[in-house]
């Protein structure tokens, strides 16, 4: 295994980790992601769909049968949040801080996808 592969494997797996750590957050603490939901949308459900989607696909990265199908899933995931981190920015109150913390998390988004669009592509 070369270099750059061994480099993938691990951003990887740290992905597949944090995706896993995230979604336990999302069981333990659910208070800290409801305000990032819109009022008109069902906050509990999407809350914990979302923790078990991103437990399920951070295990994933971690088996090689299903690594790719995991790191599609995380991309995939990484675009369905950016709305959320997009609307939070223009929001009166920001759903975890003020507004300077709102446009951070806001590119950090574009990190995490460029980093998903990375260990998912060959």
């Amino acid at each position: 295994m070369n270099n750059n592969k061994i480099i993938k494997l691990i951003l990887t797996f740290f992905f597949g980790a944090f995706m896993v750590f995230g979604g336990a957050n999302h069981f333990l603490k659910p208070e800290m992601y409801f305000p990032f939901f819109p009022d008109f949308l069902p906050k509990e459900i999407l809350n914990y769909g979302a923790g078990a989607i991103e437990i399920v696909i951070g295990v994933g990265a971690f088996i090689p049968k299903f690594r790719k199908a995991a790191c599609l899933g995380i991309l995939i995931l990484m675009l369905m949040f950016l709305p959320l981190h997009i609307w939070d920015v223009f929001r009166d109150y920001p759903a975890i801080g003020t507004h300077e913390a709102a446009l951070v998390r806001l590119p950090i988004q574009f990190l995490f996808i460029a980093w998903a669009w990375f260990i998912y592509k060959d």
